[in-house]
């Protein structure tokens, strides 16, 4: 009795002293928290979303932001995620052909409209329609514009010049951005007079204004396709992914300048 006392003694300090999480299992702990990868135009609409499911849920959203091609290729070489949200269906397509993402949880989220954008103090006008003078604008000066052979923005912004009739004549003139929030910053830093970005991204930032609104039918459809990754083990994704589409979040998303698709 005098030595098992102790003994004893030692072993429930040692248990109520413990840190509390030594006690969850390790998937239980990881199931309260949601890897995104999403594309950078979705920054301060995407935010405000997930802090409100959050709060909703006591989950833990982590979201990575940037170029659709650039998440999609880090989720194509192991990066964890558990909801990718692409700004075209091209990388979406990209990691569902890879078996990278679970198809039956795809849905068309979101879409949005190009615009030209300016400094906001810029007395530059422009009406763009066919033949429009953007080459004779810009003068020396680049346009700024994400990649337009990767990253979505870039090329819808490449195939409405190219529909206009005036992407050879600007073709030489591109500020190249890794992504659309990149090109924005360009312009709102007077680093270019002007560039081609989402109408949300101009709605955020008060350094910018929009110049015209490219016509729709000048470029494909914007869509923003949504889904689960193949990899994920969160048990919260699925309910986020839902949330998303909510009649909640459907304000959030028309006040930052998106269209919601139902």
């Amino acid at each position: 009795m005098t030595s098992g006392g102790p003994l004893h003694l030692k072993c429930l300090l040692v248990l109520l002293l413990s840190p509390p999480f030594a006690l969850v299992p390790p998937a239980a702990a990881h199931a309260a928290n949601t890897i995104v990868f999403a594309a950078a135009s979705l920054k301060d609409a995407f935010d405000e979303a997930a802090q409100r499911f959050d709060a909703d849920t006591g989950n833990r959203t982590t979201i990575s932001y940037g170029a659709s091609s650039a998440l999609a290729r880090q989720i194509e070489h192991g990066a964890p995620a558990d909801i990718f949200v692409s700004a075209d269906a091209e990388w979406m397509d990209y990691l569902d052909e890879r078996k990278l993402i679970r198809t039956e949880s795809r849905v068309n989220l979101l879409s949005n409209r190009l615009v030209l954008i300016s400094p906001v103090a810029s007395a530059i006008g422009i009406r763009i329609e066919h033949g429009f003078p953007i080459a004779g604008t810009l003068g020396r000066d680049r346009l700024a514009m994400a990649d337009p052979d990767h990253v979505p923005a870039g090329k819808y912004g490449r195939a409405a010049l190219e529909s206009l009739g005036v992407w050879t004549l600007v073709s030489g003139k591109i500020a190249r951005s890794e992504n659309v929030r990149a090109a924005l910053a360009l312009v709102a830093r007077g680093e270019a007079p002007l560039g081609i970005v989402y109408r949300s991204d101009a709605l955020a930032e008060r350094k910018v204004r929009i110049v015209d609104e490219f016509p729709a039918s000048s470029h494909p459809r914007i869509v923003y396709p949504a889904a689960l990754t193949a990899a994920s083990r969160s048990a919260s994704a699925p309910g986020l992914l839902a949330f998303l589409r909510a009649p909640a979040v459907r304000a959030i998303w028309l006040r930052h300048g998106f269209t919601v698709l139902d």
